[in-house]
């Protein structure tokens, strides 16, 4: 199994503007079938150096992880990502 994890810094920090957001993550859930987990998490410290939110999936292949990565509810999802982050970091690994 493979575990998928982005952190996002926005570019409006303002609480609404990371909620917002971060339900706009959430809304892939059930929506694609080789997601065998999804959880995305709003950051509680604020400090400079955090990141605004997390996003933290698991699939069962490298395979289905890129068939996430292509897949029409998840590409409209980079379209809004896109526009609002500053800064994204991800790690994937096998579990």
């Amino acid at each position: 199994m493979i575990k998928h994890i982005v952190l996002f810094k926005l570019k409006d920090r303002s609480p609404e503007s990371i909620e917002h957001t971060a339900s706009v993550l959430r809304s892939m859930n059930g929506k694609i079938k080789e997601l065998l987990s999804l959880e995305v998490g709003t950051d509680v410290i604020r400090s400079e150096r955090s990141y605004d939110i997390s996003l933290t999936a698991v699939v069962e292949t490298l395979e289905d992880l890129q068939t996430y990565q292509i897949h029409p509810v998840h590409q409209e999802i980079i379209v809004h990502m896109n526009e609002v982050k500053d800064v994204s970091n991800a790690v994937d690994y096998e579990i």
